[in-house]
């Protein structure tokens, strides 16, 4: 018998609703993908990922979208971290996000960790476009093992494209059978968890920010266009969240 992985597919679409505020004409999810709007204060709309299965595992196939129309406010977050694991399929899993955010709209994109537990095998990829005028704030944090287990094999790629130009292209690999030196001291320096942040903002593109150093783990870098990056390592996810959210808050 030939066991394949599950195929899952999930979608939000985010527009004004005519009242100041932001309506979603489509919330769709399946599988492990469920989506529940929650409560929000303001012009915003708020949408959790809710995990109903455990995954991914080996040969699972995810792809969440989101789009966010002009003058809309969109924030999307996750109920629980994501839990990479080993599955009776042969193959990796792949975990795919597509974010395409309007002139005018804005998107808020803060999910919890991901993490690479033993024996599993992920390629997750994250592309992001946004029209010009648009603003964003992306966070990625990734957990290599749970409390006490070696991590598993994890692959993550983030694109990020304004007004059809990639300021941001970048691929991390780490875990067995990953390029030699991921855990060395030019890349993670053995910690266990690794993140980023992205935030586009159209004022940054006459008032750009200035690189510098967040402390001994964590680095503030100015990309082409009205976009920064916070690239941040911890020794675990705790620290690693501190470390991003105080990013943020300096940001303003």
């Amino acid at each position: 018998m030939t066991v394949t992985g599950v195929r899952a597919r999930a979608r939000i679409v985010a527009r004004p609703d005519g009242r100041g505020g932001t309506a979603l004409p489509v919330l769709d999810g399946e599988g492990p993908l469920a989506l529940r709007r929650t409560r929000s204060t303001g012009a915003g709309a708020k949408v959790m990922v809710v995990g109903a299965m455990s995954g991914p595992l080996g040969g699972d196939r995810f792809t969440l979208s989101a789009r966010v129309e002009e003058g809309a406010r969109l924030h999307v977050g996750s109920a629980a971290a994501t839990l990479a694991l080993p599955g009776q399929a042969e193959g990796e899993a792949r975990y795919d996000v597509r974010l395409d955010v309007a002139a005018g709209a804005e998107l808020r994109w803060l999910p919890e960790q991901l993490i690479s537990a033993d024996g599993s095998d992920l390629y997750i990829t994250t592309r992001a476009e946004l029209a010009a005028g648009a603003r964003l704030v992306l966070r990625e944090e990734q957990v290599l093992g749970r409390a006490g287990e070696p991590p598993g094999r994890l692959t993550s790629r983030l694109t990020v494209r304004v007004a059809g130009r990639t300021v941001l292209d970048q691929e991390l690999s780490c875990g067995p059978g990953a390029p030699g030196g991921w855990d060395g001291p030019a890349v993670l320096a053995g910690h266990r968890a690794v993140g980023q942040l992205v935030v586009v903002r159209p004022e940054f593109a006459e008032r750009p920010v200035q690189a510098r150093m967040l402390g001994e783990s964590a680095a503030l870098i100015p990309l082409a266009g009205p976009a920064a990056l916070v690239s941040a390592v911890a020794s675990d996810a705790l620290r690693l969240r501190r470390l991003l959210d105080e990013a943020l808050t300096g940001l303003g």
